[in-house]
């Protein structure tokens, strides 16, 4: 196919539109978890495993695409793509009529499909955009893949600020089929424009050879470090807008702040080409993770809105060069290993999100919440705990707050009464719905005990909300010490450098 014959500026665009799909998806979902903890009476830690569920996914479908994109080509997965990215609103709008007819643990599987579906035209996309972003501007990598995700924070900020004009207004169903509008753009652009080959494939790299670049020790190095990325940034993502929230005691603020942590990343990656030029990659991912540990700290410890605006600029700034400058980094180092090598790296980031970083902050937010709480009011901790105890890794089970409950004693019942009041006007009774009326008769027995109870469960989820993050901190320190000792190798040899085919 003749290069000239390709419109880079189109496929850039196109590209960046999967990724801000996948960011509005993201943002939407970050704002509605609490109305699904609320609707379904889910756990924090519950609800870190639906959405760690699609980082999972999205990592998973990443890796295996990785190692077709250079056979199949990246029109017809992209296509794919755009089927199956409808196909998980499907599945998740779907979750109230399974909730309705089946309970709670289905309603559980179906949020968690629809959210692993979505994970998929995500994870197809990004197996895709990344190696053709690269293919496209082979001499400036780096720069590129940040522009290309800076449709992340994007699609972030969008997602955010429909979140909160249509919140009140919009069903959580309706909010959620807001990240089909970026969907259609790029399916649109996608099938009209053709695309070139990948760039090992160009150069006539077999697979064999792509597989030979793991056997670098420097290469390893830089997937453990990804995980940990993984965990950090998209990990802290999934829950920032709750774990703020419920700092402020106030969700459209936690909103508000994700926005603006969101709207600094989207302006800085259109700036990251001069910033690697002078201090490198890896040097600006060690300054990262230094800033990423400070602003979390803070954060955790934050108990006002101008240090927590404060905490939040630090974190932004540090989480914004992350993910595309370590992609850049496998890109400009390991060229001939393709679209494998490059899926890899970003696989095991998701997959970190996913089964570490998403349910790994929602247990210590149940632990920390769940133990002040036994200490300080334990007559109310029996009344609000959960009912099934959740683990985390080798950690202890616990049994964290129930949601619903949480949600009805900051409310003294309203929401309840107008779930009951809705379900009735159906010409149904209560007790045809098992958790409406497992609330209502639990509510009849802690009603009298509200006074007293909340606040001490408002003051549990600050608490872990909190240490949940000061604990985080911990990851990016371990990420700068990374960083610094692949400096220290590259000085050794002469300097950092992009190889070429």
């Amino acid at each position: 196919m003749e290069k000239s014959s390709i419109n880079k500026s189109r496929l850039l665009f196109a590209s960046f539109f999967t990724i801000v799909a996948g960011g509005v998806g993201f943002a939407v979902r970050g704002s509605i978890l609490v109305d699904w903890g609320n609707q379904f009476g889910f756990t924090m830690t519950e609800l870190g495993s639906i959405t760690g569920g699609g980082f999972a996914g999205f990592g998973v479908i990443i890796i295996l695409f990785s190692l077709i994109v250079d056979r199949v080509g990246y029109k017809p997965l992209l296509v794919l793509a755009f089927f199956v990215h409808f196909l998980s609103l499907l599945v998740t709008v779907a979750t109230v009529y399974v909730f309705d007819s089946m309970g709670r643990e289905a309603a559980y599987w179906c949020l968690f499909s629809g959210t692993f579906l979505f994970a998929v035209g995500n994870g197809i996309c990004e197996s895709v955009v990344n190696p053709l972003v690269a293919t496209l501007y082979p001499k400036a990598k780096t720069h590129y893949l940040n522009i290309l995700h800076a449709g992340w924070p994007g699609g972030m900020i969008l997602g955010g600020v429909l979140s909160i004009a249509f919140h009140d207004i919009l069903s959580w169903e309706v909010l959620m089929s807001f990240f089909l509008i970026p969907v259609l753009i790029y399916g649109v652009i996608i099938l009209k424009e053709k695309l070139p080959l990948s760039e090992a494939k160009e150069a006539g790299i077999p697979y064999k050879e792509m597989f030979r670049q793991f056997g670098s020790p420097l290469l390893m190095v830089l997937m453990l470090l990804m995980v940990l990325i993984g965990y950090v940034e998209l990990g802290t993502d999934s829950w920032i807008q709750n774990i703020t929230g419920n700092i402020l005691e106030n969700p459209t603020k936690g909103v508000l702040l994700f926005i603006y942590t969101s709207a600094l990343m989207f302006i800085l990656r259109f700036f990251a080409g001069p910033i690697v030029q002078k201090i490198s990659p890896l040097g600006l991912l060690f300054v990262c993770s230094i800033l990423g540990a400070i602003g979390l700290y803070i954060l955790g410890t934050a108990t006002t809105g101008l240090i927590m605006v404060f905490a939040v600029t630090i974190y932004g700034i540090a989480k914004t060069f992350f993910w595309p400058t370590m992609l850049g980094v496998v890109g400009e180092r390991f060229p001939r290993g393709g679209a494998v090598v490059m899926g890899f790296v970003g696989g095991v980031g998701m997959l970190s999100a996913g089964l570490l970083g998403g349910p790994g902050i929602g247990y210590k937010q149940d632990y920390f919440a769940s133990s002040k709480i036994k200490t300080e009011a334990p007559q109310a901790y029996d009344r609000y705990k959960a009912d099934d105890e959740n683990s985390f890794l080798f950690f202890s089970p616990i049994k964290g707050l129930n949601g619903s409950k949480v949600a009805i004693v900051k409310d003294n019942g309203e929401q309840l009464q107008g779930d009951i009041e809705r379900w009735e006007s159906t010409g149904k009774t209560v007790d045809e719905n098992d958790n409406l009326n497992a609330l209502q008769t639990w509510w009849s027995n802690a009603e009298q005990n509200a006074p007293e109870d909340k606040e001490p469960v408002e003051q549990a989820g600050f608490y872990g909300a909190g240490k949940a993050l000061v604990v985080t901190a911990l990851i990016p320190v371990i990420m700068a010490i990374g960083y610094f000792v692949l400096i220290l190798y590259f000085k050794k040899r002469g300097g950092y450098k992009q190889i070429e085919i």
